[in-house]
């Protein structure tokens, strides 16, 4: 099957559709084409057994994170502040009893999307042009031929277009697909070293069917340097109508079974929070490392390595070929906010 289209965004995360979405506002039309089966990215809720939004990925924002912020009210979607009243935990050792502390609540809270993160990619989504996403459309190869780009699918698909911007992390393009002409050596080398934010990471997620913890006098919140879970926070919705926590657990985990992490979860948040916690209604968890997110083993020495780097954004294959992603921006790169700006500029960029 072959398309004509005018601009191909490749990856259906936060920037890809924000892109999409800052482009329709311009009556410029896109094709959103992604390689996994669902929309979202590194933003992936999940409903619990009794309908809590869990979040396996992406979760805060800040005051600080003000283009974030201004699409969201421009969506009509609501923020919340993250619950931190109570006691909270800070395990040192596995043998010796936590130590407890509070938090203040903060002038500049963390806050999360009421319903959800992926209200956020919902509501994007729902304003791009019916059949304007498609979904399982893994990107091989971009071809440069005269004046637009031939971006071939594992699908057997071609999409002819005058322009393709790639808003995937740039470790999966090195990794994914093959260029004509080649992207320059410079770029290459770059690609394959830029930090994929949450690649590698271990969030879990528990449903529990009445917050036991806020009604013992505790946050929720808990830091280990012993225990499975390395953090955790208070998942209450923004009805409060519903209870768990997420969290990140220690990455050693990822080679235990599913219900081994589970059974490890339990028995530490049970120890800490007493009987109440050994019951959970449902328990989830996701390892960060799947052929979306990572393309093979990371060469990392720092935390956001070469995210914003000046060759991320330039224009290629004569000015046809633009990169977008949350580690192509020279702000907040790797959060939601960072997918945000990146967007904003590759949308100043096209127009």
């Amino acid at each position: 099957m072959e398309q004509k289209e005018e601009i191909v965004i490749i990856g259906g995360g936060l920037s890809g559709l924000t892109l999409a979405y800052l482009l329709s506002k311009r009556n410029i039309r896109t094709t959103v084409l992604e390689a996994a089966p669902r929309l979202g990215g590194r933003i992936h809720t999940i409903e619990g057994t009794l309908g809590t939004p869990l979040e396996l990925g992406a979760t805060w924002l800040s005051d600080m994170h003000t283009n974030l912020i201004n699409l969201l009210e421009e969506l009509g979607l609501n923020k919340y502040p993250q619950y931190s009243k109570g006691i909270s935990l800070f395990q040192t050792k596995s043998f010796e009893p936590p130590q407890k502390f509070d938090v203040p609540e903060s002038e500049n809270p963390s806050y999360r999307i009421a319903g959800g993160t992926q209200e956020l990619i919902n509501a994007l989504a729902q304003k791009l042009p019916t059949n304007s996403i498609h979904l399982k459309n893994k990107v091989t190869s971009i071809v440069e031929e005269k004046d637009y780009l031939i971006i071939e699918t594992t699908k057997g698909h071609k999409y002819f277009s005058t322009m393709a911007v790639l808003c995937m992390p740039p470790q999966l393009i090195e990794n994914q697909i093959s260029f004509l002409p080649e992207l320059p050596v410079s770029l290459t080398n770059i690609l394959s070293k830029v930090h994929t934010w949450m690649g590698g990471a271990l969030k879990f997620t528990l449903e529990y069917d009445r917050p036991f913890w806020k009604d013992n006098g505790y946050s929720g919140m808990l830091f280990s340097h012993s225990g499975i879970i390395t953090e955790m926070y208070d998942h209450t919705n923004f009805e409060e109508s519903k209870f768990g926590f997420t969290g990140f657990l220690n990455g050693s985990a990822a080679s235990y079974l599913p219900n081994v992490r589970k059974e490890n979860v339990v028995l530490q948040l049970t120890n800490l929070l007493g009987s109440q916690a050994s019951n959970p209604v449902s328990y989830f968890d996701k390892i960060w490392t799947d052929e979306f997110i990572l393309g093979g083993s990371q060469i990392i020495q720092r935390p956001h390595q070469f995210n914003g780097h000046p060759l991320l954004l330039e224009h290629y294959l004569k000015d046809k070929l633009l990169f977008c992603a949350t580690e192509t921006a020279t702000e907040y790169a790797g959060y939601m906010e960072g997918a945000v700006v990146a967007a904003q500029r590759a949308a100043a960029q096209i127009l």
